[in-house]
């Protein structure tokens, strides 16, 4: 015989995050839930779980809307929160000089721009970047190769072309 769990009755299958303009899912605990956010991580989940002081171990979908708004401000402004600057996702920004934390929408700009500035200041990155090679130092001799493989074509292209003269 199977249990289900009990549920509080005020339980939601999916929690909207107004200003973060994101659904989460109402089953997963609480710091895995938040990763669902773009430019959260797991560590700074925790640090945001840990500055509510909500017990890890609950759901999503069974926090009240005070506690929703409380991870909502802390996320939005974690520096004045009191989150460490290490767990900062965008720390001295090139244009502003400050820490900020970046999320959604805007994180995904700011990496475009970046990408963007190192390919017209035509810096070794960027230069990857630009020709959609592997830019951390990976190895490339044997990996990374799909789409950038030619020389087999060619081959065969050449023996195509070959064949035609002697013929012609």
């Amino acid at each position: 015989m199977s249990q289900t769990p009990i549920r509080p009755a005020n339980f939601k299958e999916q929690v909207f995050f107004r200003n973060l303009r994101t659904r989460i899912d109402g089953n997963a605990k609480i710091e895995y839930g938040l990763t669902q956010i773009k430019g959260v991580g797991r560590r700074f989940a925790q640090a945001v779980v840990n500055t509510v002081n909500i017990d890890p171990h609950k759901r999503i979908g069974a926090l009240s809307e005070k506690e929703v708004s409380q991870l909502e401000d802390i996320i939005m402004n974690p520096i004045e929160s009191g989150i460490p600057s290490f767990l900062i996702n965008r720390r001295k920004d090139l244009r502003t000089g400050e820490d900020l934390h970046l999320l959604g929408n805007q994180l995904e700009i700011s990496v475009k721009r970046d990408i963007d500035r190192m390919k017209r200041i035509r810096s070794y990155k960027g230069v990857r970047h630009q020709f959609g090679l592997k830019v951390r130092g990976q190895r490339t001799k044997s990996t990374g190769r799909h789409g950038l493989v030619i020389g087999v074509v060619r081959k065969k292209l050449r023996s195509q072309q070959k064949k035609k003269k002697k013929e012609g």
